[in-house]
């Protein structure tokens, strides 16, 4: 079996009405932090990723996200506006919406699987400027 091509289009089920194995959808993932929509409902993305290590720090300013760990376990720090730091620590089954415009940076000692919600075309990196780090959106699995 090949693996999945890198920008596989959307499909016109958009994942809607069937069955999604998200586990099985992740282990097609070739590297760590590379999101991947698997669905779409209205005009929010589901997407699932592999994360290990530390990420930057980034806001989103105009939208909520989503984190929802499906194995592992997640640390994202906060950042508020007076520069204080807080950490909240997700093991698999847990969740948080992290609100927009509050800086966060995820971290994984070991590797983590989650799936993310957001709306379609946000920026992984948020509303910095595009870096090595950075995803083309819409990339599907």
């Amino acid at each position: 079996m090949s693996a999945p091509a890198e920008t596989s289009p959307a499909p016109r089920h958009r994942g809607q009405g069937q069955s999604i194995d998200l586990l099985g959808k992740i282990a097609q993932l070739q590297g760590h932090w590379q999101p991947r929509v698997v669905a779409e409902m209205n005009d929010y993305q589901f997407k699932v990723v592999k994360i290990a290590g530390e990420f930057l720090w980034h806001q989103h300013s105009d939208t909520d996200e989503t984190f929802i760990v499906l194995g592992g376990e997640l640390r994202i720090d906060l950042r508020d506006a007076s520069g204080s730091i807080r950490a909240l620590h997700l093991q698999a089954g847990q969740m948080a919406v992290i609100p927009q415009g509050l800086e966060h940076k995820p971290f994984a000692q070991a590797e983590v699987k989650l799936l993310l919600i957001e709306p379609r075309g946000v920026a992984n990196t948020g509303d910095g400027e595009a870096g090595a780090r950075t995803v083309a959106n819409d990339l599907w699995i």
